[in-house]
């Protein structure tokens, strides 16, 4: 694919969204995992706060004072991670994990009967995620404040959150995978319409219909009517062009036909010269208005057109073996009967008329025409057993007013013709000297 590619611009816009879609559900799942593991961490925490409120031991006639807390081995290591301070008034407890460390309380307590989540540095300096919970001892009607203060490392939801997004990044690249894979055979069967209309244009190209047509996609069906339109208004163009052309031809014919009056009647005066001259004169304007002629009538709708070779050749073949000439010489014709070429039968008959009559007028003895079909396409070959033509001059046999034989009577128009035939029906004339003689190959698209 090019740079150009609407496909690549198309997988490149999807795959950023992609990515860029992942990479934040990679965050917000991320986020949202943290906050569910921080809330299960709090609510542990809480629990275990209010467990450790056992800890007041309220006797008659004593004040309040502080026991020691339920066992737990995760209190009881040093540097553990986890962490309580308990203060009943000015008495204080800590946990063996905390060894010699006080956590830093704030100065202000939480309400009485509230929870307060807060983040101070542990023994090591390490984060910890502390609830503070905050409660009144009444005794003989003096109010002790309880505060109970949890603590946990919060290297441990650190690691939680890298183990989520260890599982979790295996899923998203399948899932990314699946997407991209989803995505391009969304563009492929999407962009689908676009190749029916190019297969269409190639087929308009090749004579296999006449018009893009509207069976296709909404979406497609506006570009297909205006290509439909621009073919209808540039064939009724061509029309109206061909049609001036035959036009003018023929409107050069009648004082082209009184100029040969008029030399007729300077050589009754003696004067012949002038005659021949005016007569040579009129002779090439003519030969040039049959040219136009012949190519006005070149049909160019390649959709509905349809000869059978070996039927226009023995056609031609039978005219030409009138001639004086054509008597003389032998005729070999091999052909199927079961091929068709697309190209309009009047267009192939002129064709071939003119290359058979300039192979007539340079055979010795015979002449060869050869009809095969190979898969889709069809040739003609015609050959002669004449002197053939030298190579230097083969490629100018196709160009408009090129003679090679300057001693024959023709404009060298005639291969010309034959080219703008065969062209207009998207085939190919190529020429060779074969050894005796001169081939000339018409490669034509089958039916």
């Amino acid at each position: 694919m090019s740079r150009n590619s609407l496909r690549l611009r198309l997988i490149l816009a999807g795959a950023v969204a992609i990515v860029l879609t992942l990479g934040l559900s990679t965050i917000g799942l991320s986020y949202l995992f943290v906050r569910h593991v921080e809330r299960v961490a709090v609510d542990d925490l809480q629990s275990r706060a209010m467990a450790l409120a056992s800890m007041v031991e309220i006797s008659a006639g004593s004040p309040p004072r502080l026991v020691d807390p339920p066992p737990d081995p995760l209190f009881r290591q040093p540097f553990s991670g986890h962490y309580w301070q308990v203060s009943l008034g000015d008495e204080m407890r800590r946990s063996r994990s905390l060894w010699d460390y006080q956590l830093p309380a704030p100065d202000d307590l939480a309400a009485p009967g509230q929870t307060r989540v807060l983040s101070l540095p542990g023994p090591q300096g390490e984060a910890l995620l502390v609830v503070e919970q905050s409660l009144l001892v009444d005794h003989d009607g003096t109010r002790l404040p309880l505060r109970i203060l949890v603590a946990t490392d919060r290297d441990a939801l650190d690691l939680a959150e890298q183990g989520f997004l260890r599982d979790l990044m295996p899923f998203l690249v399948i899932l990314g995978a699946l997407l991209l894979t989803a995505f391009w055979m969304q563009i492929r069967v999407g962009l689908r319409p676009l190749s029916q209309v190019s297969n269409r244009v190639r087929a308009l190209t090749t004579g296999d219909r006449a018009r893009i047509g509207t069976d296709l996609p909404d979406e497609v069906v506006p570009l297909s009517r205006q290509i439909d339109e621009l073919l209808d208004a540039r064939d009724a163009e061509l029309l109206r062009a061909r049609h001036r052309a035959a036009d003018l031809a023929h409107g050069f014919k009648t004082p082209l036909q009184a100029l040969l009056g008029d030399a007729e009647k300077l050589r009754d005066q003696g004067q012949d010269g002038l005659a021949g001259s005016i007569e040579t004169v009129v002779g090439s304007m003519r030969r040039l208005v049959d040219r136009e002629l012949t190519r006005a009538r070149i049909q160019s709708d390649l959709t509905t057109a349809e000869a059978e070779p070996e039927t226009v050749i023995n056609r031609v073949v039978q005219v030409l073996r009138r001639m004086p000439r054509g008597a003389d010489l032998g005729w070999h014709v091999s052909a199927g009967s079961h091929l068709r070429a697309r190209i309009d039968p009047d267009d192939l008959t002129e064709a071939l008329g003119a290359l058979l009559e300039n192979a007539m007028r340079h055979a010795e003895s015979a002449v060869w025409i050869d009809v095969t079909g190979s898969g889709s396409s069809v040739q003609i070959t015609i050959r002669d057993d004449g002197p053939g033509v030298p190579a230097d001059d083969l490629q100018r046999m196709t160009k408009r007013g090129v003679r090679l034989d300057q001693s024959g009577e023709g404009q060298g128009i005639g291969l010309a013709i034959v080219h703008d035939i065969i062209d207009a029906a998207d085939g190919q004339v190529a020429l060779e000297n074969a050894g005796p003689g001169l081939r000339v190959t018409i490669t034509l698209h089958a039916r």
